[in-house]
């Protein structure tokens, strides 16, 4: 699903008015009467209720205008309250707001905050409320009297409806602006925009339909969005069913180079969750003393000691890794590893020499916090997958400068090193070298446990090992993880499931996809 900015969705308008000839007021039009319809879905009993709109004097004020018209044509009792002098609403919207008095739609001019509390009172007798306040070019905190109204409707006790989106929340980033609306549903129009997707935006825009306004393919396509939300379809495209003489030969082989003392469950989780993920075959690398330790909890991993130094794998561990990746598809490195002098050396030349797709994770990153110059010389593709504590060490930045803007933050990385980024956290960010970026909506705050990044670690790892891409499998990595934790957070709690459990999730929710494909392709034949 194609997710939008403000600027893509303005250059799309403006593209669609001047170049294809469709007129502002008839997408304004569109977008009004397709907002009425959702409106009226999701409100069904109106009988006796009072519908009010708050409108503002620009295009979003015109779409609210428009559903203003079209309710009180259906026989709703619809009031509006213009928070400007009518003289000031110009173009479409000016339009739009004078075919209200024909039909006798009350218009309630309150441009300012005196007026707004004059009517206060009758206000509180509307029964549900129209958002048209402020629309996605919103770039600055809402202040006095804008916020006073916001405020008033967030503490008014009714359900509201949003138009494109609520008003003071960033279109791009999904982050208040001082104040913001919440909303029980929120109209969107031709597409979804970031920041109805990330957090807290999700939370403010509530069940969200996206209305056809009439922008034409070419002209979207010629904007080409970076963003886009992992979508159900989009990873059962590139899960593929194995051919009928698929071997363990056949189906990929991952080497896992991970564990330090205290540290051995994360390298055993990321052996086997590549192995659940359908990986073939899969080595664990782990440190010559521990080894004994992880061979008797991973039994279908094969386990490899390496040399070592009070435990923790240094440089001198380099030649054995680099013989073990022969016949390899991908190495997973980091998980429990340790940020010891020579452990740091064994990352940095790993990043320089490996042969294969390299996933890494965990004490890997740490180990390249101050030298991430090291990956523009890597050999072969690289994909890190950070928590926000990580990135901000990668980075050299806090951790809340990287909550602030993941998206920013996990693009500008990915551009600047040409690496795939999967920046984790709610709505999971995928960052790819070209600058294009991908959210996904997947997963819940029961996976704020231990061991669920290693688990993502060997999953992507297993899935890039049997053909995918590093993005179709960070891309895939992050929708099944997260798909996992939710089924288990339905089916048995909310919190207090373990990455263990995640991960012995993965093949069943691998067989809901192959599931739906598989009745899908029979519908298609049968059709």
């Amino acid at each position: 699903m194609i997710l939008v900015t403000a600027s893509e969705m303005q250059e799309m308008d403006r593209r669609t008015i001047e170049e294809f000839g469709l007129p502002g007021r008839v997408l304004m039009e569109n977008a009004g009467r397709g907002a009425t319809r959702f409106f009226l879905d999701t409100f069904t009993d109106l009988t006796g209720k009072t519908v009010a709109v708050m409108a503002g004097r620009g295009n979003n004020g015109g779409d609210g205008f428009v559903m203003a018209r079209t309710l009180a044509q259906q026989g709703v009792r619809v009031v509006v309250y213009l928070l400007a002098e009518s003289g000031h609403v110009r173009g479409d919207a000016a339009a739009n707001l004078a075919l209200l008095a024909p039909l006798k739609v009350p218009v309630v001019e309150m441009p300012t905050p005196e007026t707004f509390a004059r009517h206060r009172t009758a206000m509180a007798h509307a029964h549900v409320w129209i958002d048209a306040i402020l629309g996605t070019g919103l770039n600055t905190d809402v202040r006095e009297y804008f916020k006073e109204v916001i405020d008033f409707l967030n503490d008014a006790n009714r359900p509201v409806f949003s138009v494109d989106v609520p008003s003071g929340l960033h279109a791009d980033t999904g982050k208040p602006c001082g104040a913001a609306i919440r909303a029980v549903a929120t109209a969107t129009f031709a597409f979804a925009k970031i920041g109805h997707r990330l957090l807290p935006g999700a939370a403010h825009t509530g069940k969200l339909n996206i209305v056809d306004i009439g922008i034409p393919p070419h002209i979207a396509a010629a904007v080409a969005p970076a963003h886009a939300l992992i979508t159900e379809d989009h990873v059962r495209g590139m899960i593929h069913p194995r051919p009928t003489d698929a071997h363990k030969g056949t189906t990929g082989h991952v080497l896992v180079v991970a564990g330090a003392p205290g540290k051995t469950g994360a390298a055993a989780m990321a052996a086997m969750a590549a192995l659940r993920a359908g990986a073939g075959l899969v080595t664990l690398g782990i440190p010559a003393s521990l080894e004994p330790i992880v061979e008797a909890r991973v039994l279908e991993a094969m386990t490899e000691a390496l040399p070592e130094e009070d435990g923790r794998l240094t440089e001198a561990s380099m030649d054995r890794v680099l013989s073990l990746l022969e016949a390899k598809q991908c190495l997973a490195l980091g998980p429990g590893i340790g940020t010891a002098a020579g452990t740091k050396t064994m990352v940095t030349q790993l990043v320089s020499d490996c042969p294969v797709p390299l996933v890494i994770d965990a004490d890997g990153l740490n180990c390249l916090a101050g030298r991430t110059e090291i990956l523009r010389a890597a050999r072969a593709p690289v994909i890190l997958t950070p928590h926000p504590g990580e990135m901000a060490r990668l980075m050299g930045i806090s951790t809340q400068q990287v909550q602030n803007d993941r998206i920013g933050c996990a693009r500008t990385f990915a551009r600047t090193h040409g690496v795939w980024l999967v920046l984790k956290g709610a709505m999971t960010v995928v960052a790819h070298p070209d600058g294009s970026v991908r959210i996904n909506p997947t997963g819940n705050a029961g996976m704020a446990a231990g061991g669920m990044g290693d688990v993502l670690t060997g999953l992507i790892a297993g899935l890039i090992a049997q053909g995918l891409t590093p993005g179709e499998a960070s891309e895939t990595g992050v929708f099944l993880h997260g798909r996992a934790a939710d089924t288990l957070a339905r089916t048995v709690a909310p919190r207090g499931y373990l990455a263990s459990e995640v991960m012995n999730a993965i093949p069943g929710e691998l067989a809901a996809l192959h599931s739906r494909k598989n009745r899908e392709f029979k519908q298609g034949c049968t059709g």
